[in-house]
């Protein structure tokens, strides 16, 4: 089941069209990655679904019935453009965010303790934000984001300012989150988070969907027929020896022989490879080569330029 369901979604500024029939779909207990360059219309459908903008086609739902005021409750956002006041001391801000989101004082205080004493930065309370570190200020924040348990979180660019560690310790976080039962979008550049966390991607490329559904089906679909072939020799296959319709990608020297990297064409099997390598050469291993989610954002967002 979904936890928010955006149909059909279009919005338009003057002469600009953010979204073009926008539609996504966030299961329940998943992280969802919403994914795109820069200025294809991932802040503003996510501005939406905060309802601090409006549709002007289409439709959201969350938790079964239609997106409503309340629902802001039920809904943590942490926005790329961090929006803590400067002058504010750290404890304060985290406070009155709280209150914002309907946890009352007592409870705040317990769920701030626990997860300062987690954090690690207990000895920040009466600091004010303006005197912490990009990444300091952004673990506060963090904390205030999911202070009051959303139902759905959405996280653009969480990982921005952190350092290894720190970019761990959000991740865990995350999946600990996941794994109780909140949904999470997750919006993002850092392809390889997308496949360390995302269980579905969207692809919005100039106001359109234009790729969609779970993580690992997505890389297989784009893995061109490519497998990796690695055989033991002294020397690599002769040049004189052709395979049918197959091309050669790379070949590489490796640990007691060679690793040759083929793309098969449509329809072509791995075992008619390997039947007519075998007589050849002493095969140690094959594998496909799925792409990286990386090589597909690229591709797909310049072959739509």
């Amino acid at each position: 089941m979904e936890v928010l369901i955006a149909d059909g979604i279009v919005k338009r500024f003057t002469n600009h069209t953010a979204l073009d029939n926008v539609s996504i779909r966030v299961p329940r207990g998943s992280v969802f990655g919403l994914l795109g360059p820069n200025g294809a219309g991932k802040t503003t459908l996510i501005r939406i679904i905060n309802q601090i903008t409006a549709p002007d086609g289409g439709s959201v739902s969350f938790m079964g019935h239609p997106l409503c005021a309340d629902d802001i409750f039920k809904i943590g956002y942490l926005p790329e453009e961090r929006g803590l006041y400067k002058k504010m001391k750290v404890g304060e801000q985290a406070l009155y965010l709280a209150k914002l989101k309907g946890v009352p004082h007592k409870k705040a205080m317990q769920e701030l303790k626990h997860w300062f004493i987690k954090f690690g930065i207990q000895a920040w309370w009466d600091k004010k934000i303006e005197e912490l570190s990009k990444g300091m200020a952004q673990k506060v924040q963090f904390i205030t984001t999911i202070l009051h348990k959303p139902q759905l979180l959405i996280l653009d660019e969480p990982f921005s300012g952190f350092d290894p560690v720190n970019v761990q310790l959000i991740r865990d976080e995350i999946l600990a989150m996941k794994a109780s039962g909140c949904s999470i979008i997750l919006s993002t550049h850092n392809m390889e988070s997308v496949e360390e966390l995302c269980d579905n991607i969207a692809l919005i490329n100039k106001s359109k969907v234009i790729l969609d559904g779970e993580v690992n089906d997505v890389r297989r679909h784009y893995g061109n027929n490519r497998i990796e072939v690695t055989y033991r020799a002294s020397e690599p296959l002769p040049s004189s020896i052709a395979l049918p319709s197959v091309d050669v990608v790379s070949l590489n020297e490796c640990k007691n022989g060679f690793s040759i990297v083929l793309d098969l064409p449509s329809g072509a099997s791995v075992n008619s490879v390997l039947t007519f390598l075998m007589p050849k050469v002493d095969i140690v291993s094959v594998h496909p080569l799925i792409p990286r989610m990386n090589e597909i954002f690229i591709k797909l967002v310049t072959a739509k330029s």
